[in-house]
């Protein structure tokens, strides 16, 4: 089993930054993929950015070149580097973990889910 437990949600104004965190424990040698989801008001969960054990990084066209996803291996924490927010990007996020290969962008993918960080951006 693998548990995740997400950090560092806020709410910032339009054009502001935010860092969020995702600490593993428990089985984490056997999730090489590690994902930010997030899920607005009315929609459903959506990708956000996905990383690999061998670094491979994947965005949503959204947020291309506004979040950076990273790891630090030693912490077994996964991060989201957010910045130029928009309003839109108010969600509730989810780091995600998976064990096999799979789509980036699908939750369903991801058997691992913390319980969420929310990130409110105002106009």
């Amino acid at each position: 089993q693998v548990q995740l437990v997400e950090s560092g949600g806020g709410s910032v104004q339009a054009g502001g930054s935010l860092r969020l965190s995702c600490t593993a424990s428990g089985d984490t040698d056997n999730i090489p993929y590690m994902g930010w989801f997030r899920q607005a008001p009315g929609k459903e969960r959506e990708g956000v950015a996905s990383i690999t054990s061998l670094g491979l990084l994947y965005y949503a066209d959204s947020v291309q070149g506004r979040f950076t996803i990273s790891q630090d291996g030693a912490k077994r924490t996964t991060y989201l580097q957010m910045t130029n927010l928009k309003p839109d990007d108010t969600a509730i996020y989810y780091c995600s973990a998976a064990a096999d290969g799979y789509n980036w962008a699908r939750p369903a993918d991801f058997p691992y889910r913390g319980q969420g960080t929310q990130v409110t951006v105002s106009s």
